[in-house]
């Protein structure tokens, strides 16, 4: 019954997120699983909220189920309740996991955000709260769970950057209404932006700047972390690295393509980073 649950969840795993899954192959074995535990609880209930149309009974049942497990009783959900024995034995805390339900259920009912600081509510809870987590299964001092935050809140503002097109198709718009004022836009559509190439581009360069002071906390907390956790932390940082560089550099290829590294790209940089020295990693 275990096997079959670790087979599940490195299924769910593998087919929700190709950096984060290669990357995650550099960790030792028992690391491994937890983390593929931990990824497919949250992709499976990710999955509900973004499938078209939403499958928002699905959402709301998978959370009940969660909550009914909480109280001891099994799911009979092999992700749920390989999540809740991850959860007793890390010692997650339980605000993280509701705060992670919230921003799920925020892209139920919420599709425009008005502040950078608007969003940063969202972000704690689809992105923030994961690094946490993170944090917990690989046993790290509390001194790195600020940076663990960051971390979590840069990929994912990565991912708005790269999911510009797929996003607005779910009826989403994740940058700050402000920043699309700010630079003479009411819309990311492409028949807007198309017209107005100098006001995308630099609307694009703040949102890729914005990722890089965010990653670059997050990377103070490295020395925080060992060189065996570090290999494949630092390898799914270099992949979203090279994503953005790639955005940053042809702004518009976000209406042509999902750009992501291939297979043998992120398997080649965790190999450079295994022989890297770690200050250098620093």
């Amino acid at each position: 019954m275990e096997i079959l649950k670790h087979s599940l969840s490195k299924r769910i795993f593998k087919r929700g997120s190709k950096t984060y899954y290669y990357s995650s192959l550099f960790f030792p074995k028992d690391v491994r699983k937890d983390v593929s535990i931990l990824y497919s609880f949250v992709r499976k209930a990710d999955d509900f909220v973004d499938s078209i149309p939403q499958d928002v009974d699905g959402f709301y049942d998978f959370k009940n189920k969660y909550e009914i497990a909480l109280s001891g009783k099994r799911s009979k959900n092999k992700v749920i309740d390989s999540f809740i024995e991850l959860q007793d034995r890390k010692d997650f805390d339980a605000d993280w996991i509701q705060a992670f339900f919230h921003s799920m259920e925020l892209d139920i009912t919420k599709s425009r955000y008005e502040t950078i600081d608007e969003l940063k509510q969202y972000l704690y809870g689809s992105a923030e709260v994961i690094g946490l987590m993170m944090a917990k299964i690989l046993d790290l001092p509390e001194e790195s769970y600020m940076p663990a935050r960051y971390l979590g809140r840069a990929m994912q503002y990565a991912n708005f950057i790269r999911d510009i097109e797929e996003d607005m198709l779910l009826g989403r718009h994740y940058f700050p209404a402000s920043d699309l004022e700010e630079f003479g836009l009411s819309s990311l559509e492409h028949s807007e932006t198309r017209f107005k190439k100098d006001h995308f581009s630099t609307f694009m360069e703040k949102q890729v700047r914005r990722y890089d002071r965010w990653q670059e906390i997050a990377e103070e907390g490295f020395r925080y972390i060992p060189k065996r956790y570090l290999i494949p932390i630092k390898t799914s940082s270099d992949m979203y690295k090279w994503t953005t560089r790639g955005i940053r550099k042809y702004p518009y290829l976000v209406y042509d393509k999902k750009l992501t590294p291939s297979k043998s790209r992120i398997i080649a940089r965790g190999m450079m980073n295994i022989f890297q020295p770690k200050k250098h990693r620093n």
